[in-house]
C-alpha cells in the first residue's frame, strides 16, 4: 500500500523561543495529518522558521531559499515552501519579491496558529498566503506542541517586549508585551509533566517582567512558587531575565525552591555605563555589579552567565576596558558575545552611525571570549572531585556508551551510563574539566552531598 502521508520539515534558526515556536507547528501540522520527514529532498512542506536577531539573516534565508530551489529540480512535484518567524514578520511581501524561487506561505510571529490554513489555502489558490497581523491572543491548544526534546519542555509564558533596548529588533518582530494567563501556563506545565518531562524552561522575552493577567497576586516568583508544587516537576528554568526586574522576592525564590535552578542568565550586555545608556539598557555598571553580589551573597553556590556585544556605535577603548573589566570582576560560568550589527528598525540604525571599524570589533571579541574561555576554565577546574546531581537528557555527543546532562547551573557534563538514565537525576562525581564541559562518573557512595 502507498503511503500518501504528507510530510513536513521544519528548520529553524535563532533562539529558544523559535526552537518552541517550531515545536508549536510542528504540532499543528501534524494534528493537520503531516508526518515528519527527516530531509527536505523528502518533504511536502518546508518551513523556515527564521530569526532576525544576529547579522546577515535575511542573507542566509534567501541563500536557503535558493538551496532548496536546487534540491527541488527533477522532483514531480516542488515542496511548499513557508517562511515564518521574524525575518518573516519584519520583510514580509518583501521576501516574495526578492526570493528567486516561489514562497508559497509567509506567516509573521503572531500568527503561527494559521499556518495549516495558509498552506491549504496556497494550495487551493495556487498564490502565496500571507499573514502578519498583529493578535491580541496569546492562548495555544494545549498539547499541541511537539517538544523535540525528551526531558525538557519550552513554556511560553510572555509574548513580545515593551523594553525597545536601541540594538534589539525583537519588539518589532514579536510585538509588545503580552502575558499568559497563570491558569494556562500550570496546564502546560502538567501537560509536559504528563508526556514524561521532567525539566520545564520558561520563556519570555524579559521573563522575570511577567505579572498573571488572571490573578494580580502572581508575579514571576509568584509563578514559580506555583509551578514547583505541581507533582512530577523536578527541575525549573527561565530565560531571560532583565536585571533592573530581579527583585528581592525572585531572588529568594531561587533560594528557596529546590527544584528551581541556582542558575541565572544575567544579560548585560556591556561594562560600561556610558554604552548601557546609549543602548537604553536602564541600569549602570555600578547597579549590574550590585545585584550581582546581592545575588552571591544570598546564593553563594549561583552559577552566572551573560550576554555581550561588542562594537555598539560609540564603544571606545575605554569602554572595552570596562567590559573586559566587568567579566574578570564577575567571573561568569558562560557567556554569549557577539560583534554589534546593525538590525533594521532598531534606535540604533536610526539614531548612531555604526562607527567602530569590524577589524577592531574582531579584535575585542577575540580578546574577550579568551578572557572568558580562561575563566571557565578554571572554574570548571575548581569542580573536579566534587559530586553534582546532573538530569540526563541524551546520550552524550562525545561518545556512543556516554551520557551527556545537565547540573543545577547549567554545565554539560559527560559520564558514562545506560541509554535507560536518559531523564534521571544522577550524582556524578566530577574527575575531568574542559572550558565548555566536565566529565565525570557516577557517584554511588556519596559523601558530603552534592552541588
Amino acid at each position: 500500500m502507498t503511503d500518501v502521508t504528507k510530510r513536513y520539515l521544519i528548520e529553524t534558526f535563532g533562539c529558544q523561543m523559535n526552537v518552541h515556536d517550531s515545536e508549536r507547528m510542528a504540532g499543528l501540522l501534524e494534528q493537520s495529518g503531516y508526518a515528519p520527514a527527516e530531509r527536505a529532498e523528502d518533504a511536502d512542506l518546508v518551513v523556515l522558521n527564521t530569526c532576525s536577531v544576529r547579522e546577515r539573516a535575511e542573507d542566509k534565508l534567501f541563500s536557503r531559499l535558493g538551496e532548496l530551489e536546487v534540491s527541488a529540480r527533477g522532483r514531480e512535484t516542488r515542496p511548499t515552501v513557508a517562511v515564518a518567524g521574524c525575518v518573516a514578520q519584519q520583510e514580509g511581501a518583501r521576501i516574495r519579491a526578492r526570493a528567486t524561487t516561489a514562497v508559497d506561505v509567509i506567516v509573521g510571529t503572531q500568527g503561527l496558529k494559521q499556518l495549516p490554513a495558509l498552506v491549504e489555502a496556497s494550495r487551493r489558490t495556487g498564490r502565496t498566503a500571507i499573514d502578519l497581523n498583529a493578535y491580541e491572543d496569546v492562548s495555544f491548544p494545549l498539547g499541541v506542541a511537539r517538544h523535540a526534546d525528551p526531558v525538557k519542555a519550552y513554556v511560553t509564558i510572555i509574548e513580545g517586549c515593551n523594553d525597545f533596548c536601541a540594538f534589539c529588533v525583537v519588539p518589532y518582530t514579536r510585538g509588545h508585551e503580552r502575558m499568559r494567563p497563570v491558569r494556562d501556563i500550570l496546564a502546560e506545565v502538567r501537560e509536559a509533566v504528563r508526556t514524561g518531562h521532567r525539566e520545564v524552561h520558561f520563556l519570555g522575552q524579559i521573563v522575570n517582567h511577567y505579572q498573571a493577567p488572571d490573578d494580580s497576586s502572581c508575579d514571576f516568583a509568584g509563578l514559580l512558587e506555583r509551578a514547583s508544587e505541581v507533582p512530577g516537576v523536578e527541575r525549573l528554568r527561565f530565560a531571560s531575565p532583565h536585571p533592573r526586574h530581579v527583585t528581592p522576592r525572585l531572588v529568594e525564590a531561587i533560594r528557596d525552591l529546590p527544584k528551581v535552578c541556582k542558575h541565572l542568565h544575567l544579560p548585560v550586555q556591556s561594562g560600561s555605563t556610558r554604552i548601557l545608556a546609549a543602548m537604553r539598557r536602564r541600569h549602570t555598571r555600578e547597579q549590574y555589579l550590585d545585584l550581582v553580589d546581592r545575588l552571591r551573597d544570598a546564593i553563594p553556590n549561583l552559577a552566572l552567565t551573560t550576554d555581550m556585544i561588542v562594537g555598539f556605535p560609540g564603544e571606545a577603548p575605554a569602554d572595552f576596558e570596562d567590559t573586559f573589566s566587568l567579566v574578570e570582576r564577575v567571573r561568569y560560568h558562560g557567556m554569549f558575545s557577539f560583534k554589534y550589527s546593525v538590525r533594521p528598525n532598531t534606535l540604533a540604525a536610526k539614531r548612531l552611525p555604526d562607527d567602530v571599524p569590524e577589524p577592531e570589533k574582531t579584535r575585542r571579541i577575540v580578546e574577550l571570549q579568551a578572557l572568558q574561555k580562561g575563566i571557565q576554565q578554571a572554574l570548571h577546574e575548581a569542580a573536579v572531585g566534587r559530586v553534582f546531581e546532573v538530569l540526563v537528557d541524551a546520550p552524550s555527543r562525545k561518545r556512543d556508551w556516554e551520557l551527556q546532562g545537565r547540573t543545577t547551573g547549567n554545565t554539560v557534563v559527560n559520564f558514562p551510563g545506560p541509554a535507560e538514565w536518559v531523564g534521571r537525576l544522577v550524582p556524578v562525581r566530577v574527575t575531568e574539566a574542559w572550558p565548555n564541559s566536565l566529565r565525570g562518573e557516577e557517584a554511588a557512595a556519596l559523601q558530603g552531598g552534592m552541588a
